[in-house]
């Protein structure tokens, strides 16, 4: 039965510092949470409600929908809630392109580029110390699942690119087409901040600058930086 300190510990996880302080984070729908599972991540708590699962979710704690009202980030609570513990950052050495965010702040936004990395075989993402938390609960709901294939990092980037054996692209408003650039089969690509862009500190660690060109009568003032990043990452795999 459902304990009144494990109901608090999963509500605590919707903020950054308890998670932090517990190594934990909070997932949630089956599919998530059995790709999980199913990536090596070591469970604490999994809740389910009574209804049918089309899979094994291991030890389990049926609860009913009261208590899922008060641990679920959703408004409609789906059947399935994980608790694991976060996986240890790994660097992978050999990956032959990482891509770097300097201070992207949107859940969505990083969400969905996590979902790009794991679609183009990225398998490592490193981010800034001040990007927005990827195991924040909106962020886990847009990777659908991604999140368990694709090695995430919170680094210095200042000190990883200038020590970066590897050519660095910048991605800005103003600098070589992509189309018309050839790119390398190793690199490290940046992606800055959604207001911003890339910080001034970074931007002399840039090698080389690549925009999207804009075409006909566009009048928007810049791409939203998860569609920017599905556009390079299609230019760097063709």
């Amino acid at each position: 039965m459902v304990t009144k300190n494990q109901i608090k510990l999963v509500v605590g996880l919707k903020q950054k510092k308890s998670r932090i302080e517990h190594g934990l984070f909070v997932a949630e729908g089956e599919k998530m949470v059995g790709e999980l599972l199913d990536a090596g991540l070591r469970p604490h708590l999994v809740f389910v409600d009574g209804g049918p699962r089309s899979r094994d979710l291991g030890e389990v704690e049926v609860v009913g929908e009261d208590i899922f009202g008060q641990i679920s980030s959703l408004k409609r609570p789906n059947g399935v809630l994980g608790v694991f513990h976060m996986p240890v950052a790994k660097m992978v050495g050999g990956a032959d392109w990482i891509l770097a965010l300097d201070a992207v702040r949107d859940p969505g936004n990083l969400g969905t580029i996590i979902r790009l990395c794991d679609w183009f075989g990225i398998q490592q993402l490193l981010c800034s110390k001040d990007t927005v938390d990827c195991y924040n609960p909106k962020v886990l709901q847009a990777t659908m699942g991604s999140i368990a294939r694709v090695d995430i990092a919170y680094v210095d980037l200042e000190e990883q690119l200038r020590d970066s054996p590897r050519p660095v692209f910048g991605a800005f408003m103003e600098g070589d087409a992509v189309y018309g650039t050839k790119l390398p089969g190793k690199g490290v690509l940046v992606m800055g901040n959604e207001a911003h862009g890339i910080s001034v500190p970074l931007q002399a660690l840039i090698g080389q600058r690549i925009s999207i060109p804009q075409y006909g009568e566009a009048t928007a003032e810049s791409l939203n930086v998860a569609t920017a990043t599905a556009i390079l990452l299609s230019e760097i795999r063709r």
